[in-house]
């Protein structure tokens, strides 16, 4: 965006994009083609066992031949945003400043549509690097609501995902997340409670609450990303959101009685009521 060779000084192209002048000079580095097959391999180990912490995924990594310490594997954990499912302190790498909401889900049924909203984030591989996917899933049908896919992991992701969720879909009585820094941002805690909703996090001994959305990426990666190797994040973009449509709309679920989660969400709505 930044043209070094136009007539407009570089301080003033930022001011037209909205950009802070200091990030002009930031480069970002490129994650080796090493630490991106180990962090491949990190992801199927972790779909398949989220309760491995760094020491575990460190002892399988080098049954498989991967060569790595555990100081290298945390740091690689916290750029994929993974952690442990597991109830023990620090599985969620959120920041230190921010506001961490109580959990609210211990002992809810949830028997209804627009009931309970969960977010989370995941890691996508690519042929050449990484992206992030974001998604707003209805927990009581399964049903992705909203999703975004980008190169960075920030709260205004998932904000643009819940407010395409709001507009579509309505206002769920409860949003439920983990600790992770892109959901205790004010930014998004705003878009949150300012809608009336009430915000909930995961949070030791609530790790069970997670794993119908790792089911959903379980869904999404061994039946759609890991027999691709998407070029570029637009093929991602595209392929991703082709998967989802068909995942919403026609792959029945043996877990809500062979029915599709499209299905099972609109017949667990709540019917709005009658004016007097």
């Amino acid at each position: 965006m930044i043209d070094r060779s136009h007539p407009l000084s570089v301080k003033r192209q930022a001011e037209l994009l909205n950009i802070s002048r200091g990030a002009v000079y930031y480069l970002p580095k490129p994650t080796s083609q090493r630490d991106l097959v180990l962090m491949n391999a990190m992801d199927r180990l972790h779909l398949d066992f989220p309760f491995m912490g760094s020491r575990q995924l460190r002892s399988a990594l080098r049954r498989q031949g991967h060569d790595a310490g555990r100081l290298r594997i945390r740091t690689l954990m916290r750029k994929m945003g993974i952690s442990a499912l597991a109830p023990q302190p620090g599985t969620s790498q959120r920041n230190a400043q921010h506001k961490v909401f109580p959990y609210l889900l211990r002992k809810l049924a949830i028997k209804r549509s627009n009931q309970v909203w969960a977010l989370d984030t995941t890691y996508i591989r690519m042929a050449r690097g990484f992206v992030y996917l974001t998604a707003v899933v209805d927990v009581n049908s399964r049903q992705i609501l909203a999703h975004r896919v980008a190169i960075t992991l920030e709260a205004v992701h998932a904000v643009e995902a819940l407010q395409e969720a709001y507009a579509r879909f309505g206002r769920p009585d409860i949003v439920n997340t983990d600790q992770g820094s892109q959901f205790t941002a004010q930014e998004f805690v705003d878009a949150v409670i300012g809608h009336g909703v009430q915000l909930s996090m995961d949070g030791r001994g609530a790790w069970r609450d997670n794993v119908f959305v790792e089911r959903v990426w379980r869904s999404i990666k061994y039946e759609r990303v890991y027999l691709r190797a998407y070029d570029s994040v637009s093929d991602a973009r595209t392929d991703i959101a082709q998967y989802i449509s068909w995942y919403n709309s026609e792959r029945g679920h043996s877990s809500l009685g062979d029915k599709t989660p499209e299905q099972v969400w609109l017949s667990n709505l709540q019917p709005l009521r009658e004016a007097a």
